[in-house]
């Protein structure tokens, strides 16, 4: 698995998801992405879309009532087995950081390393259980469980950058430390749970992902000349 393993304080985490061959499990049930040649119009608000706002006489004006409905649009739009953004309008991020703050990790393995009958998905950050996972942009949250197959608990994002969807995908994380739900929208930087080691992994990592158009591609690629 080419698993390093860091002496003192950091501890090295190596993912190990045991898929079969086949699609990516994360892309294919990627909730907001274009599908090719469509297009699709976003907004920098993530104002409940008004096709999917639940309908009758019911109008809310409470910030609880307004969060009733946006939850029971995301809900039903998931269920329908609609994109993300057809219940909550997908911020513009033109704003990108590293999902930890510097000094907090050490890179092990990374885009493409080997795996049985398949290749990483992405980058792992190698890092002591606890440490605090951010956001690398804003988007709204498309997944947030606490079991995803290898993937452990898992939190996936979705944004637009460059006119492009972007799915950002954090995994292994802990349990119970989760801090944001599907069709809550987040800003780059935010908290949104600590470093883990659930799922299939040595060690505790934060494995992330990123996929353009529900490809994955390189993270670190395609952070780099991005991240400020």
């Amino acid at each position: 698995m080419g698993a390093t393993f860091a002496i003192g304080a950091l501890i090295t985490g190596v993912a190990l998801p045991a898929f079969s061959s086949g699609a990516d499990p994360v892309s294919a049930t990627t909730l907001a992405v274009a599908e090719e040649g469509s297009t699709q119009s976003f907004s920098s608000t993530d104002e409940i879309r008004a096709e999917i706002a639940p309908r009758g006489s019911f109008s809310a004006t409470t910030p609880q009532e307004i969060e009733e409905t946006r939850s029971r649009a995301v809900a039903a739009a998931l269920a329908a087995g609609m994109p993300l953004s057809s219940a909550v309008d997908i911020p513009i991020a033109d704003h990108v950081v590293l999902p930890m703050a510097a000094g907090s990790y050490s890179y092990t393995d990374g885009f493409g390393a080997s795996r049985p009958g398949r290749s990483h998905l992405g980058q792992d950050f190698a890092a002591p259980i606890g440490e605090p996972i951010q956001a690398a942009m804003d988007g709204c949250v498309s997944r947030s469980t606490e079991s995803f197959e290898g993937y452990g608990v898992t939190i996936q994002i979705e944004s637009i950058v460059d006119g492009e969807a972007v799915s950002t995908v954090y995994s292994h994380m802990g349990y119970g430390t989760r801090a944001v739900e599907v069709g809550d929208c987040v800003e780059a930087g935010q908290y949104i749970g600590d470093v883990g080691s659930t799922g299939y992994v040595f060690g505790s990592c934060l494995h992330f992902e990123v996929h353009i158009g529900g490809a994955p591609v390189d993270p670190m690629t395609w952070l780099a000349g991005r991240v400020s």
